[in-house]
């Protein structure tokens, strides 16, 4: 038996498994509801014979206008699958970074992924850049790099020695994050016309308005990449909650497990932001409370965080789409809603323990 299972307890349990079923089915639900509801309501019925349709060459069903075909392959679908993929790359990540940094309260955009993020497409908009790779324009372009960029930056500046401890990895990325934040407000504030300080705010602020499927498939090959990468090294991550001494004496490379998890990690949580600008708790709420049901083995977590976070993501942006409709709120507005509460509450218990 190996240390993470004598410390957790065996992973393959029926118990786990139908966990993830019912995860997934949620997320199955989600996607439909998500494509059905909307300013133009489509029946859910309607909507899996037409995806059928799409997929398999099954009879159209008759009977309904033909502007819902253009509304829900064009409109709808790119944005909840969109959804999707942000929840579940932003939960994995905060799962990560709570198991790494063995603290609740930590999120995906500890080591600066959203400051980062947030100057790279502050920039872009700012001198209205022009240019296009895999059909993605500069604004998720400019903020993915920047994301990556910052990153870089912080994790070599919290190098002492060879060595990468946790808690200057986190105060290196608190200094630069308030830093770049400090240039972003700037470069807002000295936007030449109304438009383009609202465009700088509204991505500021997360949204999911402008989803399409190059995005879709621009976002699938990072999460993909970054969750396997992730669930190979959940086992490590397994026996770091241990201490990182007890884990080097079990045969682990602590330092080279931290740098893999900290640069898929900014992988993963670059490519989201890139696309849906900076939403936040989600990488908060999510982990923790599926940490709290089913406890802190890495395994498990990991892909029932994903399955949970896609299906929060897509709830978040339904309610963003109708509380104001015909106007949508953007989509960080509720989630930041939902995560206050939460996060409060986290932060309740965390001064508990401590006093």
């Amino acid at each position: 038996m190996s240390t993470s299972e004598q410390v957790l307890g065996p992973f393959w349990s029926r118990r786990r498994w139908l966990a993830l079923g019912c995860g997934l089915m949620l997320l199955i639900v989600a996607l439909g509801i998500g494509a059905a509801r909307g300013s133009v309501d489509i029946p859910p019925d309607v909507v899996a014979a037409m995806v059928s349709q799409r997929l398999f060459g099954r009879p159209a069903p008759a009977g309904y206008p033909a502007s819902w075909q253009a509304i829900l392959f064009q409109v709808r679908l790119p944005r909840v699958f969109l959804a999707a993929l942000v929840g579940a790359a932003l939960s994995i990540a905060g799962a990560v970074y709570q198991g790494l940094f063995h603290n609740p309260l930590a999120d995906p955009y500890l080591v600066g992924v959203s400051s980062g993020a947030g100057l790279g497409a502050t920039v872009a908009i700012y001198f209205r850049l022009q240019l296009s790779w895999a059909g993605l324009g500069a604004i998720p372009i400019f903020a993915f790099l920047g994301a990556l960029a910052s990153t870089a930056v912080i994790y070599g500046l919290a190098r002492v020695n060879g060595k990468t401890p946790v808690t200057t990895l986190l105060l290196a990325g608190v200094a630069v994050a308030a830093l770049l934040s400090a240039v972003t407000t700037y470069i807002w504030l000295a936007a030449a016309d109304h438009f383009q300080a609202m465009t700088i705010l509204s991505w500021l602020m997360g949204s999911l308005a402008l989803a399409n499927w190059a995005q879709v498939r621009a976002l699938v090959p990072y999460v993909a990449l970054g969750t396997l990468v992730m669930l190979a090294a959940a086992r490590a991550l397994n026996v770091l909650q241990l201490d990182e001494d007890q884990a080097s004496l079990l045969g682990l490379d602590v330092e080279r497990t931290k740098l893999v998890l900290v640069a898929a990690n900014a992988l993963l949580t670059a490519a989201a932001v890139a696309v849906s600008g900076i939403i936040g708790f989600v990488g908060l709420i999510v982990p923790h409370a599926v940490r709290l049901v089913w406890g802190p083995d890495h395994r498990f977590l990991l892909p029932m965080s994903a399955l949970v976070g896609g299906s929060f993501m897509i709830a978040a942006d339904g309610l963003a789409r109708s509380v104001l409709a015909p106007a949508e709120l953007p989509v960080g507005v509720v989630t930041a809603v939902c995560g206050v509460p939460f996060f409060l509450y986290l932060l309740r218990k965390k001064k508990q323990s401590v006093f």
